[in-house]
Parts: C-alpha cells; structure tokens; sequence
C-alpha cells in the first residue's frame, strides 16, 4: 500500500485519455461542426517524427491545427500521426502522447495543459481510464474532517 494517492498522476492520465479518445473518434469520424484543434507538443521529445524543415523552424515547440484540412490521422498507444498541409505542401507528423503539452478546441472554449514530464519519459497510458482504490485496515482509516468553505468565499 502507498502513503499518498498520486492525484496529479491519475489527473495526467484521465486528461491524456480524453485527448486519445477524442482523436480516435475524430480519426473514424471527422470534426463535427466548427470544432478545431490546436495542438502543442515540444519537437525535441525522443519520438517525434517532422520534416527536417520543420523541426529547423520549430526547434523547441510547435502548435498544430486540426481545422479543414488534415488526412491520415491514426491514433496509437504511445502517439499519433497525421498528415497536415503547410503551404500547399503536404507532411506527416508523428507525435508521442508525453511530448504534447496543451490541447485546445477554441470553437468551444476548451482546453487541457499538460505538465512536462522529468527527462521526458514516455508514461503508460491505460487502455481505458481506471482508479484504483486500495482497500486499508479499518483500524487506520480515521474520521472525516468536514471543512466550512464559508471563510474562503467573496463577500
């Protein structure tokens, strides 16, 4: 059994996973409406596949946009690829889930920031989102303390 329930960890995850999920739909589907993505991911992570132009112009970090045209998305485990068109030319990308640091759908006001992850390893992502709840002894487990919120609201 653990001390601490890693909250940030479990958050990273169920976030990553509706990203996936999302893609996945939008790969078999395509964007309903006026949806579209802006996608940032760093181009310096092991794992991500761009053009020797682009990763010269986008040395560190580059936004995506999934709008009117984009072809060939496949989403796997560890990443996805898509084809996208910059300036009449046509390149694949191929982007590691752990090198994304924000999603945005601007059409609806939403976004995710992702963390950066220590020396950029690649975290496993569950098949489909979980938690996992320990069972303790029910002599450590103690009384819940209720918390008046009252103090912390404006007045």
């Amino acid at each position: 059994m653990t001390d601490k329930i890693n909250y940030s960890q479990m958050m990273h995850c169920a976030m990553q996973g509706l990203m996936i999920q999302l893609l996945e739909k939008i790969s078999k589907n395509g964007l309903p409406g006026s949806h579209h993505f802006f996608i940032t991911f760093s181009t310096q992570t092991d794992g991500v596949k761009i053009a020797p132009w682009l990763k010269e112009r986008y040395s560190e970090e580059m936004t995506i946009v999934i709008q009117n045209w984009f072809e060939n998305l496949e989403v796997r485990k560890d990443d996805f690829s898509i084809t996208l068109n910059f300036g009449d030319n046509p390149e694949t990308l191929m982007i590691p889930w752990n090198s994304i640091s924000s999603f945005v759908d601007p059409s609806v006001e939403f976004g995710l920031r992702f963390e950066a992850e220590e020396n950029n390893q690649k975290e496993e992502v569950p098949e489909s989102p979980m938690i996992v709840i320990e069972e303790t002894d029910a002599a450590e487990q103690k009384e819940a303390e209720v918390v008046s919120l009252d103090s912390f609201r404006k007045k």
